[in-house]
């Protein structure tokens, strides 16, 4: 354990590194598509985004929108254009086929991109986060900070024949969890549902989601959750775990305990929010354990 631990505690530290061989080493292939347009979403995602910022904006007018599933709050909506998606995963195969240094994108996953470590964080994911999605997750999920949810850890990942081909039961680290299907060809590999980490069944009722090209599942971080086998072809997700130290800060999300925090990098799991650059940022202690 106390190996696993300061391993851990390497990441932060490995994953900077990269970051910066990758700022000055790797040739893009659409360098476009690391500053977030207007032209990159779905003018169905920007009406919705319309309507969340309106006065009148309530949750049953935002469930129009949406396609929901059960009484699970899951919600499915359009967010990319088929264009921009294409040349995303273009992108995203180009990095995959260099020799740059890589990371894997979590504990669970061995194929796929680190957002942060090629550079899309700060002009792609933190505005999508913040002009786009909290609108819609305040109306959605006000209860687990929808509202304020002031960090992230974006990724990618790629499920493929003699690679990742699905991927087990788990809830995530995050208050909000966004997934979107980018592509490419595939058949099977659906999402399936259980119940919230937090209400015990004896006997779990599960659901199943297809993956529809270039559309979003919002769902709350703490649904059980995992992706069914591909059965041909490969699959490319945008996966954005948003957080809210306002939330995480009083409840360990992992552990259900309130937190120990130390300093770390960076969002540091998002557990605070620091607007002075003089202010550490910190890591729940749980985390590294």
């Amino acid at each position: 354990i106390e190996a696993e631990v300061q391993r851990r505690k390497q990441l932060i530290h490995q994953s900077a590194e990269r970051k910066a061989i990758i700022a000055s080493r790797y040739k893009r292939k659409h360098p476009k598509v690391y500053v977030l347009q207007d032209s990159f979403l779905a003018p169905e995602f920007l009406e919705i985004v319309s309507y969340c910022t309106s006065p009148d904006a309530h949750l049953d007018g935002l469930l129009r929108y949406t396609e929901s599933f059960s009484d699970k709050r899951i919600y499915r909506l359009p967010v990319f254009t088929e264009e921009f998606c294409r040349a995303f995963v273009e992108e995203l195969e180009n990095f995959e086929q260099s020799d740059m240094p890589k990371g894997r994108p979590n504990s669970m996953n061995n194929y796929g991109v680190l957002l942060n470590e090629i550079g899309m964080d700060e002009n792609f994911i933190t505005p999508l986060r913040e002009k786009y999605l909290r609108p819609i997750t305040a109306l959605l999920y006000p209860d687990l900070g929808g509202a304020c949810l002031d960090s992230h850890k974006a990724f990618v990942v790629k499920y493929a024949l003699h690679e990742d081909l699905d991927l087990s039961s788990h809830y995530d680290n995050a208050e909000v969890t966004l997934n979107v299907s980018l592509g490419k060809d595939f058949t099977e590999g659906g999402l399936y549902f259980g119940d919230f980490r937090q209400d015990p069944s004896p006997v779990p009722s599960y659901i199943e989601v297809e993956h529809v090209g270039t559309q979003g599942l919002l769902h709350r971080g703490g649904q059980i959750h995992g992706a069914l086998p591909i059965a041909s072809g490969e699959r490319w997700n945008l996966i954005v775990w948003m957080r809210a130290s306002a939330i995480r800060n009083r409840l360990c999300p992992m552990c259900n305990q309130k937190p120990e925090l130390v300093e770390a990098e960076g969002f540091g799991d998002g557990f605070t929010e620091s607007a002075e650059d003089d202010v550490p940022e910190t890591v729940d202690l749980c985390s590294l354990w």
